[in-house]
């Protein structure tokens, strides 16, 4: 697990502005928009305006030109980003976890010189290519091959293909997961911009739609080679497993709000809705599952700010935050009744987009095997 120095983080006042800033960010400009995002993608503008509220530098140390808030701060963050938009928390968690910290702690200078500004700025755009279509799950099955280029130190020529890549669509920079031998895999950066780039069709889905998740092909495609394991590279998937698990409980959280107020408008058979058992019960359930979901996302960021190791408490909170709030999210479907299956209400698509946070950055079958395995080492 790798975690920054203590003397590159932010202040518990620069982050409580920073989180002010963001609730409003979300409050004007990314709910108002869910709807109209979701039928086509994220805006082009999106990135930039992110980068304007340190939403692309959070987990940057200062030391880089980066923010240096707390892995608390930006689980925070990435809560009240999907209580607006659950699609561009998920890029954002994802950017924030896995693409720009690679180019902080595992580039060469010269990689970060090149790039960590822009990507940091918004000007470029990133995203994480491991998943192919033989290996999801089982990431040892990559089969894309990073062959040296003889002419060029520490360029490979990379051939294969990747799918279900977050913002790959638009992406200017893809770090690559790529095998270098018959065991061996490690990562490089890929520029999109090049002959050996082939960009396939976008991947309709049914949630987290305004995200562009696609596939592509390499052929000969440059990729540049930073210098670490493939251990070390997954190994950002902890904190963003805390993200998507904070992601997670966001969407809850919004679900379980809009099913309250609509239970205390809506009466039925001289009653309101909140005062019918059956409905309390479901509230309450609710209500209980999304506080035990924030505590165990709060336990794990806290532990990663502490440098402790954080593979089963990153486990525990992506798989309970992401399975409360697909059981919230029904919940408020059903609170909704037959109001809740139309596009007039946000609880059909808060249904929707919860759907990913049980598959995305290892899907809960994943998580178990994780957890269980920590408990009997």
């Amino acid at each position: 697990m790798i975690t920054e120095p203590k003397s590159t983080m932010a202040t518990p006042e620069e982050e409580a502005k920073f989180l002010a800033g963001v609730r409003e960010f979300v409050d004007s400009y990314v709910l108002p928009n869910t709807r109209e995002w979701e039928k086509d993608r994220l805006p082009d503008e999106i990135f930039r305006e992110c980068a304007k509220r340190d939403l692309l530098r959070m987990t940057v140390p200062k030391e880089f030109g980066g923010a240096g808030y707390s892995c608390v701060a930006y689980c925070e963050a990435c809560r009240m980003l999907a209580q607006g938009d659950p699609a561009l928390s998920m890029n954002i968690a994802a950017l924030n976890a896995l693409c720009i910290p690679h180019l902080v702690t595992l580039s060469t200078d010269e990689q970060r010189e090149k790039y960590l500004a822009k990507a940091m700025n918004g000007e470029i755009e990133m995203a994480w290519g491991l998943t192919e279509p033989d290996a999801g799950s089982d990431a040892r099955r990559v089969r894309t091959a990073a062959t040296p280029m003889e002419d060029k130190q520490g360029y490979y020529r990379l051939n294969g293909e990747k799918m279900f890549i977050t913002n790959g669509g638009r992406a200017d920079l893809i770090i690559i997961i790529a095998r270098t031998g018959e065991t061996e895999l490690s990562a490089f950066l890929m520029e999109t911009d090049q002959p050996g780039f082939r960009l396939g069709e976008r991947i309709p889905t049914i949630g987290v739609r305004a995200s562009w998740t696609s596939q592509f092909t390499m052929k000969d495609a440059i990729g540049w080679h930073t210098p670490c394991t493939f251990e070390q590279a997954i190994g950002f998937l902890y904190r963003g497993r805390l993200g998507i698990g904070a992601m997670a409980l966001g969407i809850a959280e919004k679900a379980h709000e809009i099913a309250v107020k609509y239970s205390m408008q809506r009466e039925q058979f001289n009653r309101r809705l909140c005062d019918m058992q059956s409905v309390q019960n479901m509230i309450a359930d609710s209500e209980m599952e999304i506080e035990a979901a924030r505590l165990l996302v709060q336990k794990g960021a806290e532990m990663f700010d502490r440098g402790e190791n954080v593979t089963k408490a990153a486990s525990m909170a992506k798989l309970y935050a992401s399975e409360t709030s697909c059981r919230v999210t029904n919940r408020g479907i059903q609170i909704h009744g037959g109001r809740g299956m139309t596009f007039e209400y946000l609880a059909e698509k808060l249904w929707r987009d919860a759907k990913l946070t049980e598959i995305g950055e290892g899907c809960s079958e994943i998580q178990r095997m994780v957890i269980a395995k920590q408990v009997c080492r």
